[in-house]
């Protein structure tokens, strides 16, 4: 009888050493599934004040304001007039790359790599003006709910030049793209809107 109820007791410590690390991975994988499910990439995080559709200083278009990863990215998402006066959509004819001269303004990535500074303020990304085919660097400061301050420049900020922008109704219609295909930066790298 001494061997069973030793051998009930070595089940017994068997069982709880076992219940034991069923307990502890339960918890471990608890705390894996809640570091996924609170990373950026699932998060739910609230996204930047930044985010949304400005209208430009001109009021003739919108930029739509997107997270790219950490950074922040802008694409001509609205046009008062999307085609010229033969009816043909407007494309980026003042590109330095010409042969980016036939893409459509409509979707065309004008902001790019903007980063979250301590202040609060975006900067070091880039900004495209298709008006010219110029480029900048850019910084963007959240000057109250519906206003934002955007200003481009070349090395330094002393030569800069602000406009204010003011924010767009989420309903605004989207303008419509009418070709396909990647879109690369004005220095020629691919955009993160290509292939959307």
């Amino acid at each position: 009888m001494t061997g069973p109820k030793n051998m009930t007791v070595s089940l017994r410590g068997t069982t709880t050493r076992s219940s034991r690390h069923l307990q502890f991975a339960a918890a471990a994988m608890a705390m894996v599934v809640t570091g996924l499910m609170n990373s950026p990439a699932t998060a739910g995080q609230p996204q930047p004040m930044e985010v949304g559709l400005w209208y430009d200083e001109t009021g003739r278009g919108a930029v739509e304001l997107l997270p790219c990863g950490p950074k922040l990215c802008g694409r001509i998402a609205w046009l008062r007039e999307q085609v010229n006066a033969e009816g043909r959509p407007l494309v980026d004819r003042y590109n330095p790359n010409a042969g980016r001269r036939t893409t459509p303004i409509c979707g065309l990535q004008v902001i790019g790599d903007a980063q979250k500074m301590a202040a609060g303020s975006w900067d070091s990304g880039w900004i495209y003006d298709p008006k010219t085919g110029s480029s900048y660097s850019v910084a963007l400061l959240l000057q109250g709910p519906d206003q934002l301050k955007v200003t481009g420049y070349k090395g330094m900020k002393l030569l800069s030049k602000s406009f204010i922008w003011k924010r767009a109704p989420a309903d605004l219609p989207r303008c419509s793209t009418t070709e396909g295909g990647a879109e690369t930066a004005p220095g020629g790298e691919a955009l993160p809107w290509a292939n959307r």
